[in-house]
């Protein structure tokens, strides 16, 4: 560390990456609040041991070597966090969901991030690119995010893994297969993803036609494989027609939602409130995040868990009186749907 490197500095340092480890924990874990926990637990590992570093390596993979270990300790039960598509199969839109699967460890959106160096950065901050991460092995995921996103080189991530380059490049290239072959299933070949203000104008088209509950122009906007699931609930389904038949059949209670925008995995996303039967204001549903292929919304993955959702993401508890037309809608739905 040299004379010049007193701990108390290179601990004021730490702090400096607190922002950029939350997100390659929150990659690793799949869960925004355990990649909180994780790099708090992180930086207090490497405050308690800041006068064992010797600066044979650089600071900053010297605390990604000790925040990948508490991700390593925290994926050791072998549990992985999924989205419904990783469950079973799509499901028609016109029947309601079974029970929520409340034991299955969801994966969890994040809030915040930049939607312009999102459209840039490719499918990195991705909500499905999160969840496919979680069928790698742990230290194969660990060192695809450190190469592939971070910019790590393979000494680096050799010496943080304390294995050898070549080791580091095997467990590399193994992980890009396993995740070509879930890409090349899933989605098909890749499209260049939209930039932000074709992005924005969809999310913006959506969130209008959403309100208006305008089916038709819906259809317009989203993909021909377009999907849309429901966490807690392990439906979902794959394409227009399926996702028609949600919105007009068992969802039909989402007319006159009210959506406030925010962002969610370097996406635009949204706060769905629904109105309430007695006038009183429209009240939080869901949590929207929408995914963009080509120049159309391929994914919508709606969250029910708002109220853990929505104050981390800054949106309000409700919102104010519902409009005449919209109490109206509501009053002519006869049973309140399950999800979006």
């Amino acid at each position: 560390m040299g004379d010049t490197g007193a701990p108390g500095a290179v601990a004021e340092g730490l702090e400096e990456y607190r922002r950029e480890l939350t997100g390659y924990c929150y990659r690793m874990l799949g869960s925004y609040a355990e990649a909180e926990d994780a790099v708090q637990e992180a930086l207090v590992r490497a405050w308690r041991s800041i006068d064992r570093f010797e600066g044979r390596s650089g600071l900053r993979t010297w605390v990604y070597r000790i925040a990948t270990n508490v991700c390593l300790d925290a994926l050791a039960s072998g549990k992985r966090r999924a989205l419904p598509m990783d469950l079973s199969g799509p499901s028609g839109g016109g029947t309601p969901p079974a029970p929520p699967q409340e034991s299955v460890l969801w994966v969890e959106p994040c809030p915040g991030g930049d939607p312009e160096a999102a459209a840039t950065a490719g499918e990195s901050v991705r909500l499905a690119f999160v969840a496919a991460l979680q069928h790698l092995p742990p230290r194969q995921r660990a060192t695809l995010i450190l190469r592939d996103v971070l910019g790590f080189s393979a000494r680096e991530v050799a010496d943080l893994h304390s294995c050898t380059v070549a080791s580091a490049n095997s467990s590399l290239q193994r992980a890009r297969a396993t995740l070509a072959d879930r890409r090349n299933t899933s989605d098909g070949p890749a499209a260049r993803p939209p930039g932000d203000s074709v992005r924005q104008v969809l999310a913006e088209r959506y969130a209008t036609a959403f309100s208006r509950h305008d089916v038709e122009e819906l259809n317009m906007l989203l993909h021909v494989d377009a999907t849309l699931c429901l966490p807690p609930y392990a439906k979902w389904m794959r394409g227009i027609p399926d996702i028609h038949a949600w919105l007009t059949g068992p969802a039909i209670g989402c007319r006159g939602s009210r959506l406030v925008p925010t962002v969610a995995n370097g996406s635009p996303g949204f706060g769905q409130y629904r109105p309430q039967a007695d006038d009183t204001g429209y009240a939080p549903w869901a949590l929207q995040v929408l995914e963009f292929r080509g120049d159309r919304i391929s994914g919508i993955t709606a969250y029910r868990d708002t109220e853990r959702l929505f104050p981390l993401f800054g949106l309000p508890d409700r919102l104010g009186e519902v409009s005449h037309g919209a109490a109206l809608e509501a009053e002519d739905v006869s049973e309140p749907s399950a999800a979006v």
